[in-house]
């Protein structure tokens, strides 16, 4: 059906920025759930980046490691909800703060609910 059971891995497609899930009624809400990631650049990384800046265009080095980042937030975020007995994520963000010059905090956050699909008529 694409939902899962209450403290299994959440799917992907049960995750929406919207506050309900098309198809779904919320039956009960978990409260918020984040995922939290820190990372620094490697000295490697800054140094092909910096090179990266000299041809201009997309810099895949950072790019490549924004992305790592953001989903290793998500899937945490995912992780909490489960942990809690949600099966979907309501709400999702993301959030991104340079903790000192180099390293950056990165929080996916949302609201766990466990929900169940509508009865088609």
């Amino acid at each position: 059906m694409g939902y899962t059971a209450p403290g299994r891995a959440i799917a992907h497609t049960m995750v929406t920025t919207q506050f309900e899930l098309d198809g779904f009624r919320v039956v009960r809400t978990f409260g918020v759930v984040r995922g939290i990631v820190v990372r620094s650049r490697s000295i490697v990384g800054t140094i092909g980046a910096t090179l990266q800046t000299i041809v201009g265009g997309n810099i895949t080095l950072l790019t490549n490691l924004c992305e790592k980042t953001r989903a290793e937030a998500f899937d945490l975020m995912l992780q909490h909800a489960a942990e809690l007995g949600g099966n979907a994520v309501v709400g999702a963000r993301y959030d991104a703060t340079e903790i000192m010059q180099g390293v950056t905090e990165v929080l996916a956050y949302g609201t766990a609910v466990l929900v169940e699909p509508t009865k088609q008529s």
